[in-house]
């Protein structure tokens, strides 16, 4: 089993930054890849970016893309994610998941465990 803990989401002015962070313990060993995700009200769940646990491969979505930065370190078994630039339409309930089969994926049912999840919003 392995257990996920999100922290760092606000209230933040468009144009703002914010960094998550998403710390990881238990069997850590199993981890494969660890991916972020969000959810806006009344929208499906949605991929932001994906990391491999050993290495540094990452996949982003689109939408992210030169604004959003995913880094982790492995010794303290965290993932981050830097949110630069944040945009009105960023504001959603953001979620760290893990992954412990072969391959980075955008997709959610993909992934084996998943934090609680930590609010952001962004104001116009």
């Amino acid at each position: 089993q392995v257990q996920l803990v999100e922290s760092g989401g606000g209230l933040v002015q468009a144009g703002g930054s914010l960094r998550l962070s998403c710390a990881a313990s238990g069997r850590t060993s199993s981890i494969y890849a660890t991916g972020w995700f969000r959810q806006a009200p009344g929208k499906e769940r949605e991929f932001v970016v994906g990391i491999r646990w050993s290495g540094y491969s990452t996949y982003y979505a689109d939408s992210v893309k030169g604004r959003f930065t995913i880094s982790k370190d492995n010794a303290k078994n965290t993932v981050y994610l830097q949110m630069n630039s944040l945009k009105p339409e960023d504001t959603a309930a953001y979620y760290c998941a893990l992954r412990t089969r072969w391959g980075l994926t955008p997709d959610a049912d993909e992934y084996d465990y998943w934090g609680q999840g930590t609010q952001v919003t962004v104001s116009s």
